[in-house]
C-alpha cells in the first residue's frame, strides 16, 4: 500500500504518549462509494497503526463499503481479544454515532456475547483541528496563492459541513466556524451544508457574494475526500466562472494528517482511562426517550440497550436519491423527531 506522501512526512515526525493498555482498537469509518475517499481512510488507519505496532487498529465503515463494522469486530475476535476500544473516526456526534454505530455494537454483542466494548469520542472542536485550518488559511495568504494580493478584510470565509439530521451536530459545524472566524480578520464567516440540512452550498454562495469580496475561500468540513467533497469543487469551479471578478479558493478536505493522527491518539487515551465526554444534554435521541417516559439515562456507555432499540434499527444505510429534507419548511417539521 502506498501512503501519500503527507502519511509518510507524519510517520517519522509525530510522537505520540504511550498507551496504557496494548487493548486493539476498532477504528469505525463512515464508509463511502468513492474508491478515493475509501483508500484514504484505510492509509490514514494504516497511518496511525504504523505509529504505534503493540496492538492492532483495524478499520471498518459504517456503511456503503466493505469491511462492515461485524466483519472488523469478527476480526479481533478470531485474533483471541474479547475487549475492544471501538473509536467513531467521525467530525460530529449526530446520529451515526449516537445511535447507529452503537446498534452495530450492541448487535456484535448478540452474537459474541463474551466482548466488551469501550466506546470512544467522535473529534468534535478541538485545538489540533483548529491550529489546522489556521495554517492552511494562513498559507492562502501567500504570493502563490493569493495573486492579487487581497486582503482577509475584502475576504469571505465559506465554511461547508456536511450536514445532518441531527440539530446538535449542525450547532457545532456553526460553532466551529465561528471559532474559526473569531480573530482572523477576515470580513465574515458564512456556513453552509453540502446535504440534508439548510443552507445549503448553493445558497452560502449567494449569501457569500452579498458582501461584495474580492474573494471567497471555500472551507470543506471534511475528513477524508468523497463524492460530496468532489461536488463541492465542482460548484466552487462553476461559481468561479459565473463571477470571474471574484476570486475563489476552495482548500482541500482534512486528510492524512498530523494534527488527526494526534486528535486520533486522545480519543484513544480516553478510552483506555474511561474519560469518555459525550454532549448527552442536547442529544435529540435522549431527549425523545425522555418525553415518551423512557429513561434519561447516558446512552452511550454500552451497559444496555439504547433507548430500549436492542434490535437493528433498520436504516438501510444507502442515501436515497430524493432529498426528504429538501422542502425548509419539511425540514423544521421533522428535524426534531427521533429516530
Amino acid at each position: 500500500m502506498n501512503l501519500p506522501s503527507t502519511a509518510i512526512a507524519t510517520l517519522s515526525s509525530l510522537d505520540l504518549p504511550p498507551l496504557p493498555l496494548q487493548r486493539p482498537l476498532l477504528a469505525i469509518g463512515h464508509g463511502t462509494r468513492d474508491d478515493d475517499g475509501r483508500q484514504t481512510f484505510l492509509d490514514f488507519v494504516a497511518a496511525y497503526q504504523a505509529l504505534d505496532t503493540s496492538r492492532p487498529v483495524v478499520p471498518c465503515f459504517l456503511e456503503l463499503t466493505t469491511p462492515t463494522i461485524q466483519e472488523g469486530i469478527d476480526e479481533c475476535v478470531e485474533k483471541g481479544f474479547t475487549e475492544l476500544s471501538a473509536l467513531p473516526i467521525l467530525l460530529f456526534a449526530a446520529r451515526h454515532n449516537k445511535f447507529d454505530i452503537t446498534n452495530e455494537l450492541d448487535r456484535a454483542k448478540i452474537r459474541h456475547p463474551q466482548l466488551k466494548f469501550h466506546y470512544g469520542r467522535h473529534f468534535g472542536i478541538t485545538p489540533a483541528i483548529l491550529d489546522l485550518w489556521r495554517s492552511r488559511l494562513t498559507e492562502l495568504d501567500q504570493p502563490q496563492f493569493n495573486r492579487h494580493n487581497i486582503s482577509r478584510a475584502d475576504t469571505v470565509l465559506l465554511f461547508v459541513g456536511r450536514g445532518s439530521s441531527d440539530p446538535d451536530a449542525n450547532g457545532d459545524v456553526y460553532k466551529l466556524a465561528r471559532i474559526l472566524w473569531e480573530g482572523s480578520s477576515y470580513a465574515t464567516v458564512e456556513t453552509c451544508f453540502i446535504g440534508i440540512t439548510h443552507p445549503r452550498l448553493e445558497e452560502g454562495f449567494r449569501r457569500a457574494r452579498l458582501y461584495q469580496p474580492k474573494r471567497i475561500v471555500v472551507l470543506p468540513y471534511f475528513l477524508f475526500t468523497g463524492l460530496l467533497v468532489k461536488k463541492i469543487f465542482d460548484i466552487t469551479a462553476q461559481q468561479q466562472e459565473l463571477y470571474p471578478e471574484i476570486s475563489f479558493t476552495c482548500l482541500p478536505e482534512m486528510g492524512v494528517s498530523t494534527p488527526l493522527l494526534s486528535v486520533l491518539r486522545e480519543r484513544e487515551m480516553e478510552t483506555q482511562l474511561g474519560k469518555v465526554q459525550m454532549n448527552c444534554e442536547m442529544c435529540k435521541f435522549r431527549l425523545s426517550a425522555v418525553a415518551s417516559g423512557g429513561h434519561s439515562h447516558d446512552h452511550h456507555s454500552h451497559s444496555h440497550d439504547h433507548h430500549g432499540h436492542e434490535h437493528h434499527h433498520g436504516h438501510d444505510h444507502s442515501h436515497p436519491p430524493v432529498d426528504p429534507y429538501a422542502n425548509l419548511e419539511h425540514y423544521h417539521e421533522k428535524i426534531w423527531r427521533s429516530p
